[in-house]
């Protein structure tokens, strides 16, 4: 009889998982689905209320236990500090870094206003790309104490695809992708694993004010699924990449688009 393949675990039961922008989105997704396969989920996003909210849906359906919440601006390193001690103070150590936290800004080439492009690009680099070093550098201690750490940086589409006016936020989504193969290959020796998610259109509160006509019409020209995605849809793709049976998977570009990307006309 040949081995069975039962050495590599598909849970995450008493992992602990910190999700930032996890107010609301696929990050509030994350945190109810790692919250849902028994982790130990930190609840990190700038606003209160939203954090609150979060935390009182997981503790509703799991108890007080196994969450966190913490009000974090991401763009600030004293804050990330912060975030890592709190959670290494109530959970004992970190396995699971997913930094999803993100802001998309106008920023065009074509902009009368020097000061505004220069305030939304500083802004952006802070939150969408220098967070993800920062928080994985603050939290790195603890991942080499892991036996099985994982690290998943959320980018976007606008990596691979672009939209006019949006220079920062494609540029910050191409470096997260260039961040995460860096971290992929310099952290490999210590078996922790870095991958990276490009959502494609996903109803979320980005998307939000987006006409419901224009969506229809953009999933039925662009996205072979004819839809936009569901944060959930992304979540569990998150999910998949912090199993410890996702040991040999690394330096990944995931999109999660409806497919979307390959799609030429």
């Amino acid at each position: 009889m040949p081995d069975r393949l039962s050495e590599l675990s598909r849970s995450v039961a008493d992992r602990v998982a910190i999700v930032t922008g996890a107010g609301s989105g696929m990050g509030r997704a994350t945190a109810h689905l790692f919250a849902d396969e028994g982790a130990n989920v930190v609840v990190a996003d700038l606003g209160a209320d939203r954090v609150q909210a979060v935390v009182d849906e997981i503790t509703a359906v799991h108890g007080g236990e196994r969450v966190l919440g913490r009000v974090c601006d991401v763009a600030s390193a004293d804050a990330l500090r912060g975030l890592v001690d709190a959670t290494v103070e109530r959970f004992g150590g970190i396995d699971i870094v997913v930094n999803n936290a993100g802001v998309s800004l106008l920023n065009s080439f074509l902009a009368e206003d020097d000061d505004e492009f220069e305030s939304n690009w500083a802004t952006t680099l802070d939150i969408n790309l220098t967070s993800h070093a920062r928080l994985v550098r603050y939290a790195m201690p603890h991942l080499l104490d892991s036996d099985s750490a994982r690290i998943v940086n959320i980018a976007s589409t606008e990596a691979l695809v672009t939209t006019a006016g949006l220079a920062a936020y494609a540029a910050t989504k191409a470096g997260v992708v260039g961040l995460t193969k860096s971290m992929a290959v310099e952290l490999g020796r210590r078996r922790i694993t870095a991958n990276c998610i490009c959502p494609g259109p996903i109803d979320t509160a980005m998307t939000s004010e987006i006409p419901s006509e224009a969506k229809e019409t953009y999933a039925r020209r662009r996205v072979p699924l004819r839809r936009y995605g569901l944060p959930e849809e992304v979540a569990q793709m998150t999910l998949s990449l912090c199993l410890p049976a996702a040991s040999f998977l690394t330096g990944a570009v995931i999109p999660v688009d409806g497919g979307m990307s390959i799609r030429h006309t």
